[in-house]
């Protein structure tokens, strides 16, 4: 009996030291605890929601750079979206997702965090009219910040939106 509780008590420790994100040796950053959803679940959840896509390769290869990738997806990015377009009634259209050929960074396309719209003047209005402007990107461009803390960046010709959270979903 001693033993087994020994056993017991040693794995409770071992669990709590390396599991990810809490224990001393996780060490997992926010970027790396996001829970990540495939293409294919991704897509499901946006048609769901009358979301479209496009990509100007007309594919969906991750590591291709003309293609729109929702693979490593982060769960609260695809359901961002699905909020963005149930707040605004608006028609969604999604151009860039988890593929190369973006910026870098923690928060950035390859890990899950950024969804790129095309612009329309109905999601404009609204991210212009509901959310807080805040300045300028390094990069230039103008960035408005909504109530739960997700970023929408003006790039001229679409909106790169940074999903810190399911905007609340």
């Amino acid at each position: 009996m001693r033993i087994r509780s020994a056993l017991s008590a040693i794995t409770l420790v071992l669990g709590v030291l390396f599991a990810p994100g809490f224990g001393v040796f996780g060490g997992a950053t926010d970027a790396q605890a996001a829970t990540k959803v495939s293409h294919a679940t991704a897509t499901s959840m946006f048609s769901s929601s009358g979301i479209t896509w496009s990509s100007s390769g007309g594919c969906s290869d991750r590591y291709n750079s003309t293609c729109t990738s929702f693979d490593q997806l982060n769960l609260d990015s695809a359901k961002g979206a699905q909020t963005l377009r149930s707040a605004t009634g608006c028609g969604l259209n999604i151009t860039g997702g988890t593929e190369t050929g973006h910026a870098g960074g923690t928060y950035s396309h390859w890990n899950g965090y950024k969804l790129d719209f095309g612009k329309s003047t109905c999601v404009t209005n609204y991210i212009k009219n509901t959310f807080a402007y805040i300045g300028v990107r390094g990069d230039g461009a103008p960035q408005w910040k909504s109530g739960s803390g997700n970023i929408y960046a003006d790039e001229g010709n679409h909106w790169d939106v940074t999903y810190y959270n399911c905007g609340g979903c």
